[in-house]
């Protein structure tokens, strides 16, 4: 039988592939970066050639090491999937998935019946607690979060990118003083997600608009509550398009049409080698295909 390379050493080398970095794949194997270093030297030694680019901070595959990683990755992947069957001693995969509410009511639970038929054995615990993405590892496998970007040493992927609407109580549009142009704000209470505290000035500098004094900025950590403080009147929330859409909610309007990119979105996140196990990836895999067919 032909001699291999030591298994440690070609896990260090998908790791660093896929990652990029001495530093994020030392941390996310548990070694030091000269431990992860000297495993990365011995496959190439043993290959007798170079597998990287070394650049500033960066480990970029070469043509060898892009060839090499698309011929062994899938293979370990498949090795840890079995292993993880004959240590689990059951068929039934559990992914513990943080996820923000309004997110998880009005885009991911009306779809989780596709999931459901796709992956009958794979069955999520979901958490709607804060600090998602710091917890990752810590009692959550993976997350979908809204924010600006995400730590590069985590895995993530992006969503969506959204417009900043304000959204107000269509009475707003009604009376003798119609709310019409964005310098009549003065006065209103703003509402914002303590998630997207910036949205409301992204918005008001990217329109053109001044910013203006408001009786008050409230803040809350539940879309679906401000959106409903909104319909009852009680400020004009800055949030996302599919928000307001999705919601579908008549005592609704969107004020002023001026087109503004939001600075924020959202990311589906996990640590690197949590992607390796076949939960993570199984979602990942069946949202991001889900999100790309809509």
């Amino acid at each position: 039988m032909r001699r291999l390379p030591p298994l440690t050493a070609i896990e260090a080398f998908v790791a660093v592939a896929r990652l990029g970095s001495i530093k994020a794949a030392a941390q996310e194997l548990a070694l030091s970066p000269p431990a992860l270093s000297r495993r990365i030297q011995t496959l190439e030694r043993f290959l007798t050639r170079p597998l990287f680019d070394r650049r500033h901070q960066a480990m970029v595959p070469n043509t060898d090491g892009e060839r090499l990683l698309a011929a062994i990755a899938p293979v370990l992947d498949g090795l840890s999937d079995a292993i993880e069957a004959m240590t689990s001693g059951s068929e039934v995969l559990r992914l513990r998935l943080g996820v923000l509410p309004l997110y998880a009511s009005q885009r991911l639970f009306p779809r989780l019946g596709e999931l459901r038929i796709a992956h009958p054995e794979l069955h999520l615990d979901i958490d709607t607690g804060g600090n998602a993405l710091g917890r990752l590892g810590e009692g959550l496998d993976a997350v979908i979060v809204v924010a600006r970007d995400v730590d590069p040493l985590l895995y993530s992927e992006r969503l969506d990118r959204n417009m900043v609407y304000p959204i107000g109580a269509r009475s707003l549009l009604e009376g003798p003083r119609p709310l019409r142009s964005p310098e009549q704000l003065e006065g209103h209470t703003i509402l914002l997600h303590r998630d997207m505290p910036d949205t409301y000035a992204a918005w008001a500098q990217a329109a053109g608009v001044p910013a203006v004094d408001s009786v008050a900025i409230d803040y809350f950590d539940s879309g679906a509550l401000i959106l409903e403080a909104a319909a009852q009147g009680l400020g004009i929330a800055f949030m996302h398009e599919n928000h307001f859409q999705d919601a579908n909610d008549p005592r609704l309007v969107r004020l002023f049409d001026i087109d503004v990119t939001s600075p924020y979105s959202y990311w589906f996140a996990c640590r690197p080698r949590a992607l390796q196990t076949k939960p993570v990836r199984l979602f990942r895999d069946w949202l991001i295909r889900t999100l790309r067919q809509e």
